[in-house]
């Protein structure tokens, strides 16, 4: 009879008797660890964002003040503010202000980002210089807008004067505060897309563009079908994060118009602030910023499954 050596002996058994299962329960080695190191940052987090949130349902439906509760109405509040017409005129120019903002300050950031991969005297300084509107606080650079902007004897209306066009006073037309504010995002903003487009396109091989120059292709083609796909996520990602900057943007409107001229220039935020603050109207202040949350997480939900389409 022949006998098998330990060590095959002890193999089979082994394998008869299946995956040994690690010691220490259903958790790996160290993630038990993890965990205790991780759950007081979560649970300050919840603390933090969690309760102030939960808080904000309970006063959207009291018609407390900011010192009381009040009583429950349900969702009074959500109906009276869906049916004024003040909500619809924000509503309207927030989602103005929110395109001009997002495809705009795209738009220029990633014109700057293609020039910047050019040979471009002076290039280092030239990127410092356009991160400067970003970089300034907002106060300075609106105070500076209203020194050029505020009164017919501000420098561009004295320019406008000048060249034949009148002397428009931007901040007290409606239809000028419009375009001025939206030119302002446009320009505070456009540095942020501006870093976000030269991320990625510091990505993308040269080789494919000579490729493509060797088949024939143009530069529209070539941006079409190569620069395109290839900063199409980080494109959609500047998208989502834009969206919420501008419909959140409080002190760029408030800082330039206060919503004015005759709430020409009121967003839903100012809107919100003016309801809870002003006129000490807490529910329907605190419902117009919850449906504001819920349109956000609407529009972000949207672009994030482009996103995940979004492939080379």
């Amino acid at each position: 009879m022949t006998t098998l050596p330990a060590a095959q002996t002890t193999s089979r058994v082994a394998r008869r008797a299946g995956p040994s299962k690690p010691p220490g329960g259903p958790f790996k080695p160290g993630q038990l660890t993890l965990i205790f190191l991780v759950a007081p940052s979560v649970l300050l987090l919840i603390l933090i964002n969690g309760y102030p949130f939960i808080y904000a349902i309970f006063q959207s439906v009291h018609d407390g003040t900011l010192i009381s509760k009040g009583s429950y109405v349900g969702l009074d509040n959500y109906q009276a503010v869906l049916q004024s017409a003040d909500f619809w005129a924000a509503a309207r120019f927030t989602v103005i202000f929110t395109l001009v903002g997002v495809f705009g300050s795209w738009i220029v950031g990633l014109g700057m980002a293609l020039l910047l991969r050019t040979d471009v005297p002076f290039k280092g300084t030239f990127k410092v210089l356009l991160l400067l509107p970003w970089v300034v606080p907002v106060v300075v650079s609106a105070t500076a807008v209203n020194f050029l902007v505020a009164t017919a004897d501000s420098p561009i209306p004295k320019l406008f004067h000048a060249i034949g066009l009148g002397s428009p006073l931007f901040l007290a037309d409606p239809t000028w505060a419009k375009v001025l504010v939206c030119v302002y995002k446009v320009w505070v903003s456009f540095p942020f897309m501006m870093l976000m487009a030269s991320s990625a396109l510091a990505s993308v091989d040269d080789t494919v563009y000579e490729a493509a120059r060797v088949d024939g292709a143009g530069s529209v083609k070539q941006f079409l079908y190569i620069t395109m796909p290839i900063i199409a996520r980080p494109t959609y990602i500047s998208w989502i994060l834009m969206t919420i900057f501008c419909v959140n943007d409080f002190p760029t409107i408030f800082l330039l118009t206060a919503g004015g001229p005759i709430n020409a220039t009121t967003t839903l935020v100012i809107l919100a602030y003016r309801t809870v603050f002003q006129n000490f109207q807490v529910g329907p202040g605190v419902a117009i910023a919850l449906i504001m949350t819920v349109v956000c997480v609407i529009v972000s939900t949207v672009l994030y499954r482009q996103l995940k389409k979004a492939h080379v």
